[in-house]
């Protein structure tokens, strides 16, 4: 198979043999593919190595088939986007999920257009990790675990703003009682109607408890292992 000018990000590279790189890909039209680029770390190389750098728009060639393919050009689309401090962190914590998350060669176009709309937005955001939980919810709608978050899970009345619910992994939300369930996240009506609207910030009480949902939900899917950057850049990212 032979595919060009694909639109793709690089997520993750890391060095192969003496002068190659192993790559994973996220494409607007194939999902996350696995590629070599062969040589690309020697001087005589044809491919740029710095065109492989994460977090920017690239247009892609390649060719083979099976787990990994061969890289054959590689080539800048649009503007570079400057990235620093907590913007940095967010966007390389975002490329970890979708590495952790996402099957290999399963096209979710609908998720490219938002990891392309998260990187245009994190460099001037004003809540980085209001962001960050509009991604998080839009990559587990992806991937099928589209969250329940403007009705009630045991009852399916709408959910109030006002009322306070105990959101169950693998179920929803349900009215809070004065017996605070074990596995499950207790946070205000308000916090799940924001993330259901794509609205404003929330308060930062229910960002917080919003942050503690999305952990407790992410952690289901990429097992007992967790991520990286949530012991890594702990620090950095505590609010996020």
């Amino acid at each position: 198979m032979r595919v060009s000018q694909q639109p793709a990000y690089i997520l993750h590279a890391r060095a192969w043999r003496e002068t190659s790189l192993l790559l994973e890909a996220f494409t607007r039209d194939f999902g996350r593919v696995g590629l070599v680029a062969r040589g690309v770390r020697s001087t005589r190389s044809r491919l740029s190595r710095s065109a492989l750098e994460p977090l920017q728009a690239l247009r892609l060639d390649w060719s083979g088939r099976g787990e990994l393919q061969t890289l054959t050009a590689a080539e800048p689309f649009g503007i570079a986007r400057a990235l620093h401090g907590g913007a940095l962190l967010s966007a390389m914590y975002a490329n970890e999920l979708m590495v952790r998350l996402t099957a290999r060669d399963d096209p979710l176009p609908k998720l490219f257009a938002c990891y392309a709309a998260l990187l245009d937005g994190l460099a001037d955001a004003p809540t980085l990790a209001w962001n960050l939980r509009c991604f998080e919810r839009d990559l587990l709608a992806a991937i099928g675990y589209a969250l329940q978050l403007d009705t009630a899970a045991d009852s399916g009345q709408p959910i109030v703003a006002e009322r306070e619910y105990d959101y169950v992994p693998e179920h929803g939300p349900i009215a809070a009682t004065a017996v605070h369930l074990h596995d499950a996240v207790r946070l205000r009506g308000a916090a799940l109607l924001a993330l259901a609207a794509d609205a404003a910030p929330p308060a930062a009480t229910d960002l917080a408890a919003l942050r503690r949902l999305m952990r407790t939900l992410i952690a289901l899917h990429v097992g007992p292992r967790g991520l990286q950057s949530w012991r890594v850049l702990a620090g950095p990212l505590h609010s996020a």
